[in-house]
């Protein structure tokens, strides 16, 4: 189908709507920029998790192409719909960081106990099938979970997960857990690494050109990238250990599981579903289609599901939960693309980088530093994302009163872990992490904190 002619585009149209189907040059175009926004966010958790738990160089690697694959498999159901599966829209789901901060510190807690790696993994994939089906669920009874889990509970989770990321992202800035152990942690080639890729991205997004503010932290990568080249900080062991061909591998390290990491990610798992559902009311609002309604409630129920099975699938292929992408929402707004076919391009692009893991090993050269600085700015737009839910709702006395219990309490025992010494073992497992702490204590505050009524 043609796209109209500029003349007869008034600029709320699209110029491809949801059922067009471009040309294919302009098609994959379109992928290629959909790609840019969403590969670094898609490879990003897998690498952080791996380094922070000391996973091996080819591990790793399958890791890595894994999540490109799975990514690219949900991308596709979430295009083309199977039934009651996926929107229907042009949707791109990946690789959630939702759930770096919990993996890394309960992944961390347990090699510190003398947990073989290899054991840790089996334990956090059996933890990411378990939760699944809490997703799967959770998109069969979505009136009820959205009266108990309101906008407030929402915007303090995303807010704490944000903030607990913090650490996370400036660890990596620092040179990882690796420059650590090295003495070598925050040292000047870490920070000039580190420091030249954040202070472009910031640079970046204040030119007045919008293609070049959505591509900015590939760029600032990019740039990285030479840079450490050019120090000769690249390692390239994980492409040479690679084969050619990855084939999917399920079970990879077995299956385990672990209450201490499943009770923080359950929170998680049903506050990625309520983001899911406002990512995909965007998507549906900028492809003018509806966000009420039947069609839209059917939208909404099939690409929770699809959050479900795929993050099982990925718990399956040994890789991390996925989630819907916001990222997409803003390249459609850029390009006026809306068409779900496009997503088919873009699954097929993810799914052969996956399959070819030297893909991944040219990643998986990159210095932690330079994964750092981009992460760093990431981790701080999930907090930024939290405070903006929380900024559209009204911030009564009791709402504020529940904000302010919740964060002390969450950020508190991150900071003060001691305070937990003296609790039963497994409820301190649970509380340690500041996510399920702060999460829990805002789901029941509101859960039993009468509303105020009108007077």
């Amino acid at each position: 189908m043609k796209p109209p002619s500029t003349a007869e585009t008034r600029p709320d149209e699209l110029v491809y709507g949801l059922e067009d189907r471009p040309r294919p040059w302009l098609a994959l175009l379109a992928a290629l920029q959909h790609l840019l926004a969403i590969i670094v966010p898609i490879v990003t958790p897998g690498l952080l998790i791996c380094q922070a738990l000391g996973v091996s160089t080819r591990d790793t690697n399958m890791i890595v192409s894994m999540s490109l694959v799975v990514s690219g498999i949900a991308t596709y159901v979430q295009c083309r719909r199977f039934g009651p599966l996926g929107a229907g829209l042009l949707i791109v789901q990946g690789t959630s960081f939702n759930f770096v901060g919990p993996l890394i510190a309960g992944g961390t807690l347990m090699v510190s106990q003398g947990t073989p790696v290899e054991a840790v993994m089996a334990a956090i994939f059996g933890v990411v099938i378990a939760g699944s089906f809490i997703e799967i669920g959770v998109s069969r009874v979505l009136p009820f979970v959205k009266r108990l889990i309101t906008p407030l509970v929402t915007g303090i989770v995303v807010l704490m997960i944000g903030l607990t990321l913090i650490k996370v992202g400036l660890v990596s800035m620092g040179g990882g857990y690796g420059a650590m152990a090295q003495g070598t942690f925050a040292n000047g080639e870490n920070l000039l690494l580190s420091g030249t890729v954040l202070g472009l991205i910031i640079l970046l997004n204040r030119i007045p050109l919008v293609w070049v503010r959505s591509c900015a932290i590939v760029i600032a990568l990019g740039v990285g990238y030479g840079l450490a080249a050019w120090m000769g900080r690249l390692d390239f062991a994980g492409m040479h250990q690679a084969p050619l061909f990855q084939v999917p591998t399920p079970l990879h390290f077995g299956l385990g599981f672990s209450w201490a990491l499943f009770i923080p990610m359950l929170v998680i798992y049903l506050v990625t579903s309520l983001e899911a559902i406002g990512d995909i009311t965007a998507t549906s609002k900028i492809s003018r289609q509806p966000v009420e309604g039947p069609l839209w409630m059917r939208r909404i129920k099939g690409g929770v599901l699809v959050n479900g099975v795929n993050s099982l699938l990925a718990g399956v292929f040994n890789t991390f939960p996925s989630s819907v992408f916001a990222q997409n929402n803003g390249v459609i707004q850029l390009t006026g693309v809306a068409s779900r076919h496009i997503g088919l391009w873009i699954a097929a692009i993810l799914v052969v980088l996956g399959l070819f893991p030297a893909v991944a090993g040219v990643i998986q050269a990159v210095p932690e530093p330079v994964l750092g600085g981009a992460a760093m700015v990431m981790f701080g737009a999930v907090a930024a994302a939290g405070i903006n839910i929380l900024a559209g709702i009204e911030l009564d006395r009791r709402a504020l009163l529940i904000i302010a219990v919740s964060l002390a309490l969450g950020l508190g025992v991150t900071q003060v872990p001691e305070f937990l010494e003296h609790m039963p073992g497994a409820l301190r497992d649970v509380l340690e992490s500041g996510v399920a702490t702060g999460g829990i204590c805002a789901l029941l505050l509101n859960w039993f904190l009468p509303q105020a009524k009108d007077s």
